[in-house]
């Protein structure tokens, strides 16, 4: 069995860059082959960027989240459009809104986020999508603006409603520790309206850790048992659902399967 992370936060778990890649080597003993490194801000992007060039089963996406509106950086537009270049960048992200944190005011995020949708459409990328108590605002902006490349809404915490209609988008859902969680009702119901080939997993690491670790911080390598939370929900063996979620990622980034 293999499994992709598809958000992980590798620049939060660590700083040293020595440690980041122990991180990424204890993930791949524990069948995490490949994982999308995800950063807040182009500065953090650049720096974690270059601790990980040489771990070849690490992707990046790029972009400016919700959290960093007020100081989006000097020319954070150009430094998207040349980042994208770079090898093993898959996905501009995370982008979108949170209006839980009330960062900035809403119009400013809401700006930030059409901004950003339309460059991923002109670079032909997917996008990552951030979503904190702004379920509606999301949703009405990407019927109009989602790229052609698509998206995944990260971290779902939406209710299958939600979902029913995010289906008739060019959109996957991607869970994280907390569908491990028994009171995570509105997780376990979406899952049941979901085709399984729209679904993909993460570990938002260092945040939202499985069940079996709470109150340690996250990592990557704690991943599969999300996934087999997944697979006793969906009635799957492991092996089927591994594979299936392994397809998923690649086609969502654009990836060969090998």
């Amino acid at each position: 069995m293999r499994y992709f992370d598809t958000h992980a936060h590798i620049g939060l778990i660590v700083d040293d860059p020595i440690e980041q890649l122990i991180v990424i080597q204890e993930a791949r003993q524990a069948s995490v082959s490949r994982l999308v490194s995800i950063c807040n801000s182009l500065h953090d992007f650049v720096r974690v960027y270059e601790n990980l060039k040489s771990a070849s089963n690490v992707y990046h996406a790029v972009g400016v989240s919700p959290s960093e509106v007020q100081n989006p950086g000097k020319n954070w537009m150009q430094i998207i459009e040349k980042s994208v270049r770079l090898p093993r960048v898959v996905a501009v992200g995370e982008i979108g809104l949170d209006y839980y944190r009330r960062f900035g005011d809403k119009k400013s995020q809401i700006e930030l986020f059409i901004s950003q949708l339309d460059l991923a459409a002109k670079l032909d990328m997917p996008v990552i999508i951030h979503n904190r108590d702004a379920g509606h605002d999301i949703l009405d902006i990407l019927k109009e603006r989602l790229p052609p490349k698509g998206g995944v809404l990260h971290c779902y915490s939406e209710d299958a409603l939600y979902a029913q209609k995010a289906l008739k988008l060019n959109l996957y859902f991607s869970f994280a520790g907390n569908l491990t969680y028994r009171n995570a009702k509105n997780l376990h119901e979406t899952i049941g309206v979901l085709p399984p080939e729209r679904i993909l997993i993460e570990s938002e690491s260092p945040f939202m850790v499985p069940a079996d670790y709470r109150g340690k911080r996250n990592m990557p390598k704690y991943l599969p048992l999300t996934a087999c939370c997944l697979a006793d929900m969906l009635g799957m063996d492991d092996e089927e659902l591994s594979s299936i979620l392994w397809e998923n990622a690649n086609r969502f980034f654009g990836l060969p399967n090998d």
